[in-house]
């Protein structure tokens, strides 16, 4: 492959047709300056930070009274305000429609299927916003769902910030010790479960441990069950069926409580594998204002288009997903397995509904890769203009397969951020070229730069991916931390007055982003910082290896690399497998990458939106605990870690 030029690039007709263009036309206008590429639409955004975000609050037009301050102290970090005078309710901008075009279509693994106009949507989420009402709920109050991708659960979201209060979710996949982490501490109002969720054509009953994780919520004063799949209904005394609940109501305009750009609207749950999760509040106007620039003018969500993210409730993908109604696309919600269907359940769905935007998990891409599925040739994507891929780094051989076997004419948008800002760092760009295992460009308004130790800036070296300066999408703070001191802790203790995001990462001679890891898992033998990305790009090119773990083992005051390989069924780890990835990792990477010791493992332990756990694992070979179990999908599987022999010595 020649990485001396780019994978892809954009013809000149979809670079006029962009709405990015359409942006940086009035950004001209506006400021009376000629912007000649993206870097120097960037670099303004930056520079005039306030003039950037007042243009894109006109752009994308936000319902709402924008007020005549744009920023105040907007050199503090945190402490800066964005719109302080505004007033704008984030369900009043989804909910903008209300006319029979498509809304939401949903797909069960192709057992459940419906479809929602704008206005039945718009009338669904007043009667649930009368029925919350009716249960107390209101400005600041919060509402908890464990729930599947539904459409009710987008009903329930929207009515409850209809109402000024405060959503928060995860995936009814979720442990009963995971969910108290998360809804334990905040004390929700109402509670949403489903009857039950269906996984790879299997109907699983949640009620046993519904009614255990309620009795532990005792702030809790209804238990509402969303009807999804046939299974047992829960017995708490709080509990009501969802048609039951809205029955009483009838449809009819929404009064919709306007407050400031940062009331509360999201709470986001972190991973928790280090403890209890941290709750991570989100403001409505920054979330909104960030989420419309992203899918506007970074993902080039036009009005009509049709938007797919394979997510679940407990990811932030759902969240930013949810938000481009606001944009005017049609929402494709998919649950369940995404290789049901012998594999192509996905790619089935998304082709039929003719949709224009992919998005997925880079673990999704490689499995797809490693199972043979080859959409270009299996179904007709005509429509399809943009990839997307997050929730670890996507190698540069994951571009490869999307270019060749998926689409050869598309946006790859490799993209970075996380819960922390319900958003991205650094993403694609529909006007500029895709390089191979790079993502296209900082984000607008988002003083993105890499440092090194001492927290200087470098470019094409790896460091720690900072933020200079405050972007409205920051969190209004944690719950449960009056004085701001977890808060500070989190972002502010390594850099002051910078935010300092924990991803291990380089900015590019094309002024694009590689992300190597998170930097708390980077390993460190001989002094030498090396991102696991770097050695899991080169052991995925080893066809009998379905998925790897490295993790730092300490050893004699030093750290060697281990390696841990998850092989397709029917293979052992022997020697000669064991010297052909040492030799891929050497010559693709380095001598320093090669992992001192390499073993097999049934399985890898991940988190519940599906990324693997290194400090879990590492933790787990030095004999120390693992602080959060029930943040990981599968712990039984860190039972493999345990006194393994290849690391005795």
């Amino acid at each position: 492959m020649n990485d001396t030029l780019p994978i892809w690039t954009p013809s000149a007709e979809r670079i006029a047709a962009s709405r990015l263009t359409a942006f940086t036309r009035e950004a001209e206008a506006r400021s009376g300056r000629t912007f000649a590429d993206y870097p120097a639409l960037w670099q303004w955004s930056i520079d005039q930070r306030a003039d950037f975000w007042d243009l894109l609050w006109d752009f994308t037009g936000v319902i709402g009274s924008k007020g005549e301050v744009v920023l105040e102290n907007g050199e503090a970090m945190p402490g800066a305000r964005w719109f302080p005078q505004a007033e704008l309710n984030y369900a009043e901008n989804l909910l903008r429609r209300r006319d029979d075009g498509p809304a939401v279509v949903f797909s069960g693994e192709g057992h459940v299927n419906r479809r929602l106009s704008h206005r039945e949507l718009y009338d669904a989420v007043s009667r649930v916003a009368q029925a919350l009402a009716a249960d107390g709920v209101g400005p600041g109050d919060r509402v908890g769902a464990m729930l599947p991708n539904l459409p009710e659960t987008l009903i329930a979201m929207l009515a409850t910030a209809s109402l000024g209060a405060i959503w928060a979710s995860c995936s009814p996949d979720f442990g009963t010790d995971g969910a108290l982490d998360r809804f334990g501490q905040i004390g929700p109002t109402v509670w949403l479960v489903p009857d039950g969720y269906l996984y790879n054509g299997k109907a699983v009953d949640v009620a046993a441990r519904v009614d255990h994780i309620a009795a532990q919520l005792p702030d809790v004063r209804r238990v509402v069950v969303v009807p999804y799949v046939p299974a047992g209904m829960p017995t708490d005394a709080r509990t009501q069926r969802w048609d039951d609940w809205i029955a009483p109501y009838a449809a009819g305009d929404i009064a919709f409580d306007r407050g400031a750009f940062d009331r509360p609207l999201f709470i986001m749950f972190s991973s928790g594998t280090t403890g209890k999760p941290k709750c991570i509040v989100h403001g409505a106007g920054g979330t909104l204002l960030q989420h419309l620039k992203e899918h506007q003018l970074h993902t080039d969500v036009r009005p009509g288009d049709r938007l797919f993210y394979f997510t679940t409730c407990g990811w932030m993908m759902w969240n930013w997903l949810m938000t481009g109604l606001a944009s005017d696309a049609t929402l494709l919600l998919y649950d369940g397995s995404p290789f049901a269907s012998r594999g192509s359940a996905l790619w089935d769905w998304f082709a039929a509904e003719q949709g224009t935007h992919f998005g997925t998990s880079a673990k999704y891409l490689d499995a797809a890769h490693k199972t043979g599925l080859k959409p270009a040739t299996s179904h007709k994507l005509d429509a399809l203009r943009v990839l997307m891929s997050t929730g670890s780094p996507l190698v540069a051989e994951g571009f490869d397969y999307v270019y060749r076997d998926i689409k050869a004419d598309l946006q790859l948008a490799s993209i970075s951020g996380g819960t922390d800002i319900v958003s991205c760092f650094a993403l694609g760009c529909p006007t500029l070229p895709v390089w191979r295992g790079e993502l296209q460009c900082r984000g607008l308004g988002m003083a993105v730069e890499i440092t090194d130790e001492q927290g200087r800036t470098v470019r094409e070296e790896k460091g720690e991916l900072v933020c200079r300066k405050p972007f409205p999408c920051m969190p209004v703070g944690f719950w449960n931390d009056p004085d701001g001191s977890k808060y500070h802790a989190a972002y502010f203790a390594r850099f002051p007055g910078i935010w300092c995001h924990g991803d291990f990462a380089e900015l590019t001679a094309h002024d694009g982003v590689i992300i190597y890891g998170r930097s708390d898992a980077v390993l460190n033998p001989g002094g030498v910082r090396i991102g696991t990305a770097e050695i899991y790009r080169q052991v995925e090119q080893i066809d009998e290896v379905l998925e790897s773990l490295a993790c730092g083992q300490r050893q004699d005051g030093d750290e060697r690399v281990v390696l841990f390989v998850r092989l397709r069924d029917g293979i052992t780890l022997d020697d000669a497998l064991r010297d052909r990835i040492r030799q891929q990792i050497r010559s693709g990477a380095s001598p320093r990458h090669v992992p001192a010791r390499i073993a097999q493992v049934n399985d890898i332990p991940r988190t519940l939106s599906g990324k693997i756990v290194e400090l879990a694992v590492k933790n787990t070979i030095h004999g120390e605990p693992v602080l959060n179990l029930g943040a990981l999908a599968n712990p039984e599987a860190l039972r493999e870690f345990v006194d393994r022999p290849e690391l005795a010595d």
